[in-house]
């Protein structure tokens, strides 16, 4: 079976998603706490205090997204549990900021609603891997 005509539209656009997700990790992961203490010193004392495990899970929820849209696009099947891994990274390192942090008491339940995007994109795209495999579009 053929690709739908939003086949490439939908895989360029989930593909600079997670990019844009990969480069939010090597900002968030590199930056001089110093500096951002000066103008934003909870999310310095945040990041200074969130463990390895949580960083990982962070690089994994993005990284295997990433990869999962580059599958997407060369029409493997392989980016379907990609995107279900991310799924669970990002259910992992939410869950740790939400449970483990003030987050919620500092900034508000607004804090949620960017990360409620991305687990939705997250499924999204779980869910569209998972359906053009059933077609025979992703092999």
């Amino acid at each position: 079976m053929t690709a739908p005509r939003s086949f490439r539209a939908i895989g360029i656009l989930l593909l600079l998603w997670n990019l844009l997700g990969v480069a939010a990790f090597i900002m968030q992961y590199s930056a001089d706490l110093d500096r951002l203490a000066k103008t934003d010193p909870y999310t310095a004392r945040i990041f200074a205090a969130m463990p390895g495990w949580v960083w990982a899970t962070y690089a994994v929820a993005v990284g295997a997204g990433a990869l999962g849209a580059i599958l997407l696009l060369l029409h493997k099947a392989a980016a379907a549990p990609l995107f279900l891994l991310s799924i669970i990274a990002v259910i992992v390192q939410f869950g740790y900021n939400f449970l483990y942090t003030d987050l919620l008491a500092v900034k508000g339940p607004t804090a949620a609603i960017f990360p409620a995007v991305i687990l939705i994109i997250a499924i999204f795209q779980w869910r569209y891997a998972s359906r053009l495999i059933a077609k025979g579009i992703l092999r």
